[in-house]
């Protein structure tokens, strides 16, 4: 009756197909949005539960009202009560109820519901026949692992004690929310679902998008689409100090250093300043040899320098001394190293006297050795940021990941040789470089054979590095022997931007984990040329 304080608008979820406004005599549409995709009564349950969360509850609740859809359907509500009552046939009526359910899943459900019947009669100290005859007439008939079944079967013998009213309370809660999570969605709103679908929107544009270069979060208010002004392609600084060519470059982890080698038997440290240029820290000298890689410890505190034909050394970042040459290797030909994450281990890739690849600890003694008649000569490697993984470039043509907790090894063959390796900051992807003027992405951890691919570079005569970088790991760069910068979206195969500055080739680039704007790159000609985004207006120094 009108006005009678009792009575409520009924929910579309008791049947009604056409629901109507309370102030309107017009049906509202079931469907929402310029496609019709969004089903209304959905819709609104989400804002409904979402509004909850936020702790608006009066705004949920009147909502439901207004609206006359309810955040919990009857199914829940009635699990609710009767759970919380221990009416246990109901529940079962309820899950059995639900037309959509899979036989498995309701066997589940109703084995769950009469689990806790059985052993709530158990603890309650005079329950014991009771007990067997829900085991044998309710439990074992259902259609579950006879394991499950036996193993209630042997609590009857050694029973858990009296049952308290407070632990029945919270064996309660904890069956509805177990059996929330094996019915159907539309039986409970999950817990944050209208965020988990704005997050998913906006994740799927800003991957879209070639140019999101951003940790920012993005507004709602409009689709997200960002300028070419995101990605690094102004040169503010070019740095002289070198004398030869410069063969590697690469930032710390933290972002705050900077470290480059050259020909010239000379690495540098820079420190990264706030107005993103670069000041000399410390040079290096101690090399006989040109320095063609350097490796930054997870910590940041040391840097490893190496060249062929050339001594391995440790050097202290903060004072730029020399902590230790590795004396014991000065015999081998260093090809490249890396470090395990705790800072306190390395791997090196060794080609001469023979070939192996080895770890050892900062005072130089050998750990692991991984050598033999058939080990191929290896010229790339590193290990991923949880130490699991050992990849490295071998023969000139395979990738090699072993898998150290288990000893598992995977190789990846390609059809060109392979001229560099670099890493993604979470270790889930690889890119190398190839002489056939490609780059390939593989997943550490997936068994594709087939990698996605980018194109547009010159490279066929030198070892041109590339790297990731960006926010998320969305880009990557690359050198090439054309003097220019090439930059990919890593979700597709053609350059998004090209670099030009350096008169020579351009031999191996890095990207400023935490600043996404910044791009450094080294070249034959000497130099070293910082690039930012055009977003980030500064005074160019030269």
């Amino acid at each position: 009756m009108e006005g009678d304080e009792n009575s409520s608008p009924r929910s579309p979820l008791e049947g009604e197909s056409s629901p109507r406004h309370p102030n309107s005599l017009n049906p509202v549409p079931p469907v929402l949005g310029r496609e019709g995709l969004i089903d209304r009564t959905q819709f609104i349950r989400i804002i409904i539960q979402a509004l909850y969360s936020l702790d608006y509850r009066k705004a949920a609740a009147l909502l439901e009202l207004e609206s006359g859809v309810h955040l919990d359907s009857p199914e829940y509500t009635s699990l609710l009560f009767d759970t919380m009552a221990g009416r246990w046939d109901e529940c079962v009526a309820i899950i059995n109820s639900i037309d959509e359910l899979e036989a498995e899943v309701r066997a589940t459900a109703c084995f769950l519901v009469r689990k806790e019947q059985f052993l709530e009669l158990l603890g309650s100290g005079d329950g014991l026949l009771p007990a067997k005859d829900v085991l044998w007439k309710r439990i074992a008939s259902l259609d579950m692992d006879r394991r499950k079944v036996h193993k209630l079967a042997r609590s009857l013998i050694s029973s858990e004690g009296i049952l308290t009213e407070e632990n029945m309370v919270s064996r309660r809660i904890k069956l509805l929310l177990d059996l929330v999570e094996l019915l159907p969605p539309w039986v409970r709103v999950p817990s944050g679902r209208l965020e988990h679908l704005v997050e998913t929107a906006v994740l799927k544009q800003t991957s879209s998008c070639f140019y999101h270069n951003s940790p920012d979060a993005v507004t709602l208010y409009v689709d997200h689409e960002c300028s070419q002004e995101q990605i690094p392609s102004k040169c503010i600084q070019t740095l002289y100090d070198h004398n030869n060519e410069v063969w590697f470059v690469q930032f710390s982890n933290n972002g705050e250093y900077l470290a480059t080698s050259s020909r010239d038997c000379t690495a540098i440290i820079w420190m990264v300043k706030d107005d993103d240029t670069v000041l000399l820290k410390h040079i290096l000298e101690g090399h006989m040899k040109p320095i063609s890689f350097v490796a930054w410890s997870p910590d940041d505190t040391m840097l490893l320098t190496c060249g062929n034909e050339e001594a391995l050394k440790l050097w202290d970042v903060e004072t730029g001394m020399c902590k230790l040459t590795f004396t014991s290797l000065v015999n081998r030909t260093i090809s490249s190293c890396a470090w395990f994450p705790n800072s306190d281990k390395i791997v090196c890739g060794s080609s001469e006297p023979y070939n192996c690849i080895f770890t050892c600890d900062l005072e130089g003694k050998e750990l692991e050795v991984w050598q033999g008649e058939r080990m191929p000569k290896v010229s790339d490697l590193a290990v991923t940021p949880d130490g699991c993984c050992l990849i490295s470039i071998c023969s000139s043509r395979e990738i090699w990941i072993r898998d150290f907790p288990r000893g598992k090894e995977r190789f990846i063959r390609e059809d060109h040789s392979i001229a560099s390796l670099s890493l993604s900051r979470d270790g889930q992807s690889l890119i190398v470089n190839l002489n056939s003027e490609e780059i390939h992405l593989w997943k550490v951890n997936a068994t594709s054979d087939v990698p996605d691919k980018f194109r547009g570079h010159k490279q066929g005569k030198y070892v041109i590095r590339s790297c990731f970088g960006g926010s998320n790991c969305l880009f990557i760069a690359s050198g090439s022997e054309d003097s220019q910068i090439y930059i990919w979206q890593r979700h597709h195969e053609t350059p998004i931007k090209v670099l030009s500055g350096h008169s020579k080739t351009v031999n191996c680039v890095s990207w400023n984990p935490t600043k996404p704007h910044m791009l450094a790159s080294a070249s034959d000609d000497d130099t070293v040329r910082i690039w930012v985004a055009n977003r980030n207006p500064t005074k160019i120094f030269t």
